[in-house]
């Protein structure tokens, strides 16, 4: 793997120096764009919009429009706005992890210690785990601000959660939420024993991504020049009388799985 950020983590007056990787990899299949005439690649280019003259990257910059004039930032720029941030991962406090919306968590990262850091890794690392706590810090990468969470991953590793900032969240007022009255006792008796006979111990090795496995067949299929099958599925539309039928039958079938 390769590291997407060099730095150190700051525990107290510890730092502890550090590489971060990506802990994840996308399932998706590779699709490529093609010009349905003769499937041809699709390419983008990065063109001047005055000139219409294709740009070269070394000759790309970043810039900021202010009072209608763009003004250009250089690497040096970036590492002046917080220079400690852009090389230190900062623990502000430790949390119990259950304290925090799961709706503010991104993307997963692993942190693997630098040499002279793996005795100071491994006894964060085994404070979080004795303590049950979680560390919350910031640092600069590419560019940005990250809020993320530090965390014993499968208790041998340190791992980084990066998380959104509260504002990143929107708001669902405008939603069209049921207010109404509350659900009908039996109704929510029902309910309650489906929940409870499809209630077991979390196995994330049990989910598979089976789209994209399935999309692989047909590719394989057509290459072979076989006609595909299309199902047609037809729309469910449940009505308000039919939640207390289709309640028992969902607990009928559940039963016949689990037995």
């Amino acid at each position: 793997m390769r590291a997407i950020w060099n730095g150190a983590i700051g525990f107290g007056l510890v730092n502890i120096p550090i590489k971060l990787y990506s802990a994840t990899d996308s399932s998706t299949l590779d699709l490529d764009m093609l010009d349905s005439k003769d499937l041809s690649n699709i390419r983008f280019k990065r063109v001047n919009e005055n000139t219409g003259k294709e740009v070269a990257w070394e000759n790309i910059v970043k810039g900021y429009k202010l009072e209608d004039k763009y003004i250009v930032l250089e690497d040096k720029d970036f590492k002046a706005a917080r220079p400690e941030k852009t090389k230190t991962l900062a623990i502000s406090q430790f949390v119990k992890e259950a304290e925090i919306d799961p709706a503010l968590f991104e993307t997963p990262y692993f942190l693997e210690p630098q040499k002279n850091g793996e005795a100071a890794y491994k006894l964060l690392l085994k404070a979080l785990i004795k303590t049950k706590m979680a560390g919350i810090g910031s640092f600069v990468l590419r560019e940005k601000e990250i809020l993320c969470m530090i965390r014993p991953y499968q208790g041998n590793i340190l791992m980084v959660n990066r998380m959104r900032y509260p504002e990143e969240l929107r708001t669902y007022e405008e939603l069209k939420i049921p207010k109404g009255n509350a659900p009908k006792t039996n109704e929510l008796k029902m309910a309650e024993a489906l929940i409870t006979s499809l209630a077991n111990t979390f196995d994330p090795a049990e989910y598979k991504d089976t789209y994209h496995a399935d999309l692989l067949k047909i590719i394989k299929q057509k290459a072979k020049g076989k006609k595909i099958k299309i199902t047609k599925e037809e729309e469910t539309k449940g009505k308000a009388t039919d939640l207390m039928a289709m309640l028992k039958a969902s607990l009928e079938n559940s039963k016949k799985n689990v037995g």
